[in-house]
């Protein structure tokens, strides 16, 4: 079994029985799931767009996350709110490598690269406050 890039296609997986391909989008959503399910990640941003999807009801798993496949390396870039007070530099190592695993295994795609980008840190507020958790931006 080996995976092929044909320039312009998405990569082709061969074996026996034929051809594998993986949508981009797949990808997205493998790396998503293994991000938010890191300690400190509180949730991936993708902008006001997806994040108004979700209020709707639907979830996104692969917001926040963009990919790119050239030759057979791919190159993730995950955006994502940590949670006040754990340690971002870990988090975000944990994240790469939690994110590779899921990706490697379970695509058989050879990740190159995972660029984790911290876009904000959310507060939780005690119990006994009204309002929901509050987020400070960071540009």
């Amino acid at each position: 079994m080996g995976v092929n890039i044909v320039e312009g296609q998405k990569p082709e997986i061969f074996n026996e029985y034929g051809t594998i391909r993986i949508a981009d989008e797949v990808v997205s959503t493998v790396a998503g799931l293994a991000a938010t399910d890191v300690e400190g990640v509180v949730s991936l941003s993708g902008g006001w767009g997806t994040d108004l999807v979700e209020k709707l009801g639907r979830k996104n798993y692969g917001k926040g996350i963009k990919v790119e496949v050239a030759d057979d390396k791919t190159k993730i870039d995950i955006f994502i709110v940590v949670e006040f007070g754990y340690p971002i530099p870990e988090v975000a190592e944990k994240v790469q490598k939690e994110v590779k695993l899921a990706v490697e295994t379970m695509t058989g795609l050879s990740v190159a690269s995972i660029n984790v980008h911290i876009v904000s840190v959310s507060i939780k507020k005690s119990p006994t406050d009204e309002e929901a958790d509050s987020e400070f931006i960071v540009e």
